[in-house]
């Protein structure tokens, strides 16, 4: 009896978190690189909106064996790209764009091909400021390029939610 009410209070914790980041972090323009055959890697790019402020700490999806907040940059005339160590901040009410050849997540060890037109699960995990972690879970659109006219797009289709007034 005991193990039962605490898995449904985890379970209700659960909701709550990923309750919390929808109320808290809005996504816009959300999308997903199509792979070809035997492509290992990926990036799925938005536009990150937090109402309070949080740090963007992680990602994880079904179809990768590893997900991180990546940065990619020019160092002394040389691209660079790594982990974004830390968390990437989202300060209050600022817009933080995640795009090709810059902040990105990167989709590693791929288990199957991003297939254009389909769409690819990714989990979100944020830290508030007082270190509370909540997960967003998304379905980004995949396709080659970023898709024209996403900003107004009904992102629900998506399994996005936007941030309540």
């Amino acid at each position: 009896m005991k193990l039962t009410s605490l898995m449904t209070a985890a379970a209700l914790a659960c909701v709550a978190l990923s309750a919390l980041a929808h109320e808290t972090v809005e996504v816009q323009n959300a999308w997903a690189r199509a792979t070809v055959k035997g492509q290992m890697a990926s990036g799925a790019f938005m536009t990150l909106t937090a109402k309070d402020g949080a740090k963007l700490v992680g990602a994880a999806s079904p179809v990768a064996g590893v997900a991180q907040v990546h940065e990619m940059k020019m160092d002394g005339g040389v691209m660079k790209m790594a982990e974004v160590k830390g968390g990437l901040d989202l300060p209050a009410g600022k817009a933080v764009a995640l795009k090709p050849g810059g902040y990105h997540v990167m989709l590693m060890d791929l288990k199957e091909q991003l297939v254009k037109d389909s769409t690819v699960p990714v989990t979100l995990i944020f830290k508030d400021a007082k270190g509370v972690e909540s997960k967003l879970e998304l379905k980004l659109p995949v396709a080659t390029t970023a898709p024209d006219g996403m900003a107004g797009m009904d992102h629900s289709k998506h399994g996005m939610s936007a941030a309540k007034p």
